[in-house]
């Protein structure tokens, strides 16, 4: 199963009657850390856990305290502090130095924090904000639109301090081309989390039996196409049947959906035939769009090729620059030699 908060609520949906469960969230972190405020995982009374609040370092000790929080109906505060040699966490040999704050929060038949109105809004693709109040049992979610750079925080109010946490819908990426290059594609996307559709009008191309991981698969690039992207809010499209025809058919359908990132296999050149057969400028695009696909990881095979296009679609939805996670000088100077 994967980490994605749709995955975990699934779980617990399903068998929310049947065990107790224990919400933990990451309400602050100071210095460096795995996971940051917001993140949040479900622990239920068979000791499950579905999600992770650090690196794997600390889960046996909050599931543990959750417990802890079962028991006595009330909310369990942990601090883990990476820099104190006394510390658990510490101990633990928690790499990355800081400290964490976590809040075990009891989630009940008659108080489910508002988990249910959450799992809703993830079934329908929703977006919205998720309100916890910090050290009490008490939380709900608010359907709206959310801004891409929008980060959980805290908010002082008169009852106290709530976690606001901005939720997202795991990514949808419509894959346009059923061949061997896609299998990776859709595995590597569902691996994530993510929902994928895949188009491909050849009978040879897109069978069920080599797409297991596959959400949807249709064999018409034509209105039906366009209207399933606007009712199933896909949110990128990778461009790679090899055809030129075929793509550009697929770029005209969805010039007018509300997609938000397009990438195109092959070179620039040959995205200017596409646009061409499609009718199209560049500038009728409202959307961002990455041509050649993906970022330069210097792959070659059709694995690394997927796994480049998934991280700049990544970059592209969540508005992150693509460089290393320490620093982009030491690249930088790799150019300029």
């Amino acid at each position: 199963m994967s980490n994605q908060l749709s995955a975990m609520l699934n779980a617990w949906h399903a068998n929310r009657d049947a065990t107790e469960w224990v919400l933990g969230t990451v309400y602050r972190t100071d210095g460096s850390a795995y996971r940051k405020a917001g993140a949040m995982m479900l622990i239920n009374g068979h000791g499950q856990q579905f999600g992770l609040l650090s690196g794997g370092c600390l889960e046996a000790d909050i599931i543990r305290n959750a417990r802890k929080a079962m028991i006595t109906g009330k909310a369990v505060m942990l601090v883990y502090d990476g820099n104190d040699e006394d510390d658990l966490s510490f101990k633990l040999g928690v790499g990355c130095g800081g400290t964490v704050y976590i809040m075990l929060q009891p989630v009940t038949a008659r108080n489910d924090l508002g988990l249910s109105d959450l799992h809703h809004a993830l079934t329908q693709r929703e977006s919205g904000l998720y309100f916890q109040k910090v050290g009490d049992v008490a939380g709900h979610f608010e359907t709206s639109d959310i801004a891409a750079q929008q980060t959980a925080h805290i908010e002082k109010r008169t009852d106290g301090d709530w976690l606001i946490t901005p939720i997202r819908p795991e990514p949808h990426v419509l894959v346009v081309g059923g061949g061997l290059d896609a299998r990776p594609v859709i595995n590597i996307a569902h691996e994530m989390g993510w929902v994928t559709t895949l188009v491909d009008p050849r009978a040879a191309n897109a069978r069920a039996e080599h797409f297991a991981h596959a959400d949807t698969i249709l064999r018409k690039i034509d209105n039906d196409l366009a209207r399933h992207v606007f009712e199933a809010k896909v949110d990128a499209v990778i461009l790679m049947a090899h055809s030129i025809s075929i793509d550009g058919d697929a770029l005209a359908v969805l010039k007018n959906t509300p997609i938000k990132h397009l990438s195109a296999l092959g070179p620039n050149h040959r995205f200017a035939e596409v646009l061409k057969h499609a009718g199209i400028t560049r500038s009728d695009l409202a959307f961002d769009i990455s041509s050649p696909a993906g970022l330069d990881i210097g792959g070659q095979l059709p694995e690394s090729i997927a796994l480049s296009m998934l991280s700049g679609i990544h970059a592209g939805l969540f508005k992150q620059s693509a460089v290393p996670a320490v620093s982009a000088v030491p690249v930088m100077a790799r150019a300029a030699e």
